[in-house]
């Protein structure tokens, strides 16, 4: 999608030092980068960390953004990149084998129960390496072997990391509806 006039103009305010712009720059997209934040990291700190890192790189590159794409979808690479960027810092081990991942039948899962931000929860409880890959496979549209490639890993381990990101949101899905409906009655 190529980029709009809008962008454009924006852009360019922004390269010229134009501090409104740069509060609009951050306002437009702050909300929605925020959420893609937050399904990589842990805490909301670590989430916000990542945005303002994000935009920070964002705003020094922005003089060179090739207006391939929108900058919506250029800013969502830059903040995975920075959550990825951030994982690896901290040595997250990827270990699980995919000898360890068996098919399980997906169950019916009442999401419908939860409000959006009870579900990112969920999945920031994950183990970093599952929550990585459940983010990159289910949610960013990456494929395994793109995921493998990004995080130096094999194939084999994104697809039984997601595997195990799938069956730990399932059970935590379906714990927390239970509790639910036991407070209901």
């Amino acid at each position: 999608m190529p980029i709009s006039s809008y962008e454009q103009e924006l852009i360019q305010k922004c390269c010229d030092g134009n501090r409104t712009a740069y509060r609009e720059f951050y306002t437009r997209y702050a909300g929605e980068l925020m959420a893609i934040a937050m399904r990589y990291m842990k805490t909301k700190q670590e989430a916000e960390d990542i945005l303002q890192d994000a935009f920070i790189k964002a705003y020094k590159n922005l003089a060179s953004f090739n207006q391939q794409s929108s900058l919506k979808t250029w800013m969502t690479r830059i903040v995975i990149n920075t959550a990825l960027n951030a994982l690896r810092k901290e040595h997250q081990k990827y270990q699980w084998n995919i000898e360890e991942a068996q098919e399980v039948a997906d169950e019916y899962l009442p999401l419908n129960n939860f409000h959006y931000m009870e579900l990112i929860g969920f999945i920031q409880r994950l183990p970093d390496g599952c929550r990585t890959v459940f983010n990159l496979y289910a949610l960013e549209g990456y494929s395994h072997k793109e995921i493998a490639e990004m995080l130096g890993v094999s194939t084999g381990t994104s697809k039984s990391q997601y595997f195990r990101a799938k069956q730990l949101l399932q059970e935590v899905i379906l714990s927390e509806d239970a509790k639910t409906k036991k407070k209901a009655i």
